[in-house]
C-alpha cells in the first residue's frame, strides 16, 4: 500500500488543509536539517533508509550527457530546493539529477502570499511565487560549506595527504546539480545580460550545469527576453564568462509561438547551448475543473501565476517533439510538465527529451514516484527491445 497517496495526501490536502507554501518550507526544512547533520548517526541512517525505499539502479536507465552521468532519467525540477539547502538529499529520493533555484543575483522576497495553491480537481497547481530566494551569494555559501569536506576528501585520497579545498571546487556530488538563473526583480530589462552573469560568476563553480530562465510568469517583463533580440545578449555574456564550458540550458514557455520556438532553438544552436528545458509554466486557463480557489474565493480565471501539472502535459510535450524534429535531434532537451506516471514520461522520451523533471506530480504522488516511474520506463524499454534509455529518445512507437 501506498502509505502516501492513501493516508497522507489526503489528511494533508483535505483533513488538515494545510497552506501548500507552509508545507512546502517545512518538508524542506527538515531535508535541509537531513542534509547538515548527513554525517551523523540518525540523518545518515535515516537517508540510508530513503535509498533503500526509493532508489532503483539499473544500467538501462544511465546516460552520460554533457560529460555528466545520470543514473536516471527522472530528476527534481527547479523550485523545490530554491537555495540548495538539501543538495546532497535528492539521490536518496532516487532521483537522477537535481534542478536548485530558481536563484537571482539579489535576494528578494517573491511575491505578496498567498501565491501557492493546489488544484486538485485538475492535477495541478498555481503559483505566482515570485522567484524568492535568498541570492547567489548565500546559494554559493550553502553548497560550499555542504560540498568542501568531501571536496577536501577526494583531494586527500587522490594525493594521499591531508589538503585544503580549493576556495571553488568543483561538486562532487553522487549525480549532477543543476542551477536555474533568474532575473533579478529589481535589474531594468536592459540589465539583465549582467542581472544573469552575476549570479553565474559566484555559481558557475558550484553546479554541474545551468539554466537560464527567461519564461517564468511571475516577474514583470520576464518573458519578453524570450525574443530573438533580447535573449541573444544575454546568451553571448553568459558565454564569454564560461570559460569552464559549463553545460548551458535555457528554458522556455509553453505559451510562445511555433516560430518563437524555433527562433530560440536556432539562437541555443549559435550560442552553443547544451540544450533546452521544455517547458515552464502556463499562463492559460481553459479546460480547467476548478473554477474557484477556496483559499481566495476568487475565480481561478482572476488570479495572476503560473499552472504546473496534468493540464501542461501535453504543450509540454508537442514542444518537446517540435525542438527535436527542428534541431534533428543535435540538441539535448529536459522534459517537464505534467509527469505523474511512466506513460507520461515516456512520452516526454520518446518524444526527443534525454531526461525528464518533476514538481507537481511529486508533490501529488509521492516520494515513490520516481521509482515507480523507472519501474515503468523498464517494462517499455523490454516490451520494445530496447537494451538502453538513449536507444527510447525520440523512438517511433
Amino acid at each position: 500500500m501506498d502509505i502516501y497517496r492513501s493516508v497522507i495526501r489526503p489528511a494533508l490536502f483535505s483533513g488538515l488543509k494545510a497552506d501548500p507554501e507552509w508545507l512546502h518550507q517545512q518538508t524542506l526544512s527538515a531535508l535541509g536539517w537531513l542534509d547538515r547533520h548527513h554525517h551523523q548517526p540518525p540523518a545518515h541512517w535515516l537517508q540510508a533508509q530513503l535509498t533503500k525505499a526509493y532508489c532503483l539502479k539499473d544500467d538501462r536507465l544511465a546516460q552520460s550527457l554533457w560529460g555528466l552521468r545520470f543514473s536516471n532519467p527522472i530528476g527534481l525540477a527547479a523550485g523545490f530546493d530554491k537555495d540548495g539547502v538539501a543538495s546532497g538529499v535528492w539521490s536518496s529520493f532516487g532521483f537522477g539529477f537535481a534542478e536548485l533555484g530558481t536563484v537571482t543575483f539579489t535576494a528578494q522576497p517573491g511575491n505578496p502570499t498567498p501565491r501557492l495553491f493546489r488544484l486538485p480537481l485538475d492535477n495541478a497547481a498555481l503559483n505566482r511565487m515570485g522567484f524568492n530566494n535568498q541570492g547567489a551569494a548565500l546559494m554559493a555559501a550553502t553548497l560550499r560549506q555542504r560540498w568542501e569536506s568531501a571536496v577536501s576528501s577526494q583531494q586527500s585520497a587522490v594525493s594521499g595527504q591531508s589538503s585544503s579545498p580549493t576556495p571553488h571546487s568543483p561538486l562532487p556530488t553522487p549525480f549532477p546539480l543543476g542551477i536555474n538563473l533568474g532575473k533579478s526583480k529589481r535589474t531594468p530589462l536592459e540589465e539583465a545580460a549582467a542581472d544573469y552573469v552575476g549570479s553565474f560568476r559566484l555559481l558557475k563553480d558550484w553546479g554541474d550545469y545551468f539554466v537560464v530562465n527567461v519564461s517564468s510568469p511571475n516577474t514583470p517583463g520576464l518573458r519578453s527576453l524570450q525574443a530573438a533580440d533580447q535573449l541573444e545578449p544575454i546568451l553571448a555574456a553568459l558565454q564569454q564568462e564560461n570559460a569552464e564550458q559549463k553545460p548551458l540550458l535555457i528554458k522556455i514557455a509553453p505559451d510562445l509561438e511555433w516560430d518563437a520556438i524555433a527562433a530560440v532553438s536556432g539562437l541555443a544552436q549559435t550560442h552553443k547551448l547544451a540544450g533546452m528545458i521544455a517547458t515552464n509554466t502556463t499562463i492559460r486557463r481553459d479546460g480547467l475543473k476548478t473554477q474557484v480557489l477556496r483559499s481566495t474565493g476568487k475565480s481561478v480565471l482572476e488570479e495572476a501565476g503560473g499552472i504546473s501539472g496534468a493540464p501542461l502535459r501535453q504543450r509540454s510535450t508537442d514542444v518537446i517533439r517540435f525542438i527535436w524534429q527542428e534541431t534533428q535531434g543535435r540538441l539535448p532537451i529536459i522534459g517537464v510538465g505534467g509527469v505523474f506516471t511512466p506513460e507520461d514520461a515516456w512520452q516526454k522520451i520518446t518524444a526527443g527529451a534525454s531526461l525528464v523533471q518533476v514538481y507537481t506530480g511529486w508533490f501529488y504522488e509521492g516520494p515513490e514516484m520516481v521509482r515507480r516511474i523507472l519501474e515503468g520506463i523498464l517494462q517499455k524499454l523490454e516490451e520494445r527491445g530496447l537494451t538502453s534509455l538513449e536507444q527510447a529518445i525520440g523512438f517511433k512507437e
